[in-house]
């Protein structure tokens, strides 16, 4: 087992006392040497964190004990190396800007389909009713580059902020379809999913815990590449390894 554990978590919910909240969270988590980045906002909470396994599980522990993060679920992955070089604890209006005030997760969740589910709809092409099912890519053109689902649907997306214009344009086009959007955790498809319901795309899911839970129980069928992430890392194989060094890209960019 490498020694230094990786999650990734969040969590929609309504949260007040922002400041306090930062002071008591960035305390705790320098007391266990974790390092990585926290952003707590009205409408929740977004993590990625890393620290040996004792420590890092204590923090989560603690922190479920207040009853607003008692459902948060983690992504996990294990690397050699501390992969943060700090401890940051942020104070943003958004968990993931959209900039759609009605769209708001913490109040309910869209349709979502979990990874082995989704496993058997792309092994026959068709879900459950038969309906052609479509991967809808919601990440930017950067992270799509690394490495997607096979035939996904993606937009060349600079930022997160162009997804509803973009979804909104393939509307007509895609009305006869099944569409599962995904990003690297799952957090962007909480807004992506309810703002595709909310345009008349009802035969729309998101998936359960993004690429990074998809890897962590089915591995890379279906999936091409890697997944990039963000941190010193920059990308994970289906097999939740570090990509190798000569498969960099930013190495690539920089040469």
């Amino acid at each position: 087992m490498k020694p230094i554990l990786n999650i990734a978590a969040y969590l929609f919910v309504s949260l007040d006392n922002l400041t306090e909240l930062r002071a008591k969270i960035l305390d705790e988590c320098n007391s266990g040497q974790l390092k990585g980045t926290i952003l707590l906002t009205g409408e929740g909470i977004n993590m990625f964190l890393a620290g040996s396994e004792p420590k890092l599980r204590n923090f989560l522990n603690d922190l479920r004990q207040d009853p607003r993060f008692a459902p948060l679920q983690t992504k996990d992955s294990w690397s050699e190396t501390q992969p943060f070089k700090k401890m940051l604890v942020k104070i943003k209006n958004e968990i993931i800007r959209m900039n759609h005030p009605a769209i708001r997760p913490e109040e309910g969740r869209a349709n979502f389909i979990a990874p082995k589910k989704l496993q058997e709809w792309l092994d026959r092409g068709t879900d459950d009713l038969g309906r052609p099912v479509v991967m809808v890519d919601t990440r930017n053109t950067f992270e799509v580059e690394y490495g997607t689902f096979e035939n996904a649907l993606h937009f060349n997306i600079e930022k997160f902020t162009e997804f509803p214009a973009a979804i909104t344009a393939h509307k007509d086009a895609l009305a006869d379809k099944t569409l599962v959007s995904f990003c690297t955790g799952g957090i962007r498809c909480e807004k992506s999913g309810l703002y595709m319901r909310e345009i008349g795309m009802q035969h729309s899911y998101q998936l359960e815990g993004g690429i990074l839970k998809y890897f962590e129980e089915v591995g890379s069928a279906h999936y091409t590449g890697s997944c990039f992430v963000f941190d010193e890392r920059e990308a994970l194989e289906p097999n939740l390894d570090t990509i190798p060094l000569e498969r960099s890209i930013r190495k690539k960019q920089i040469a």
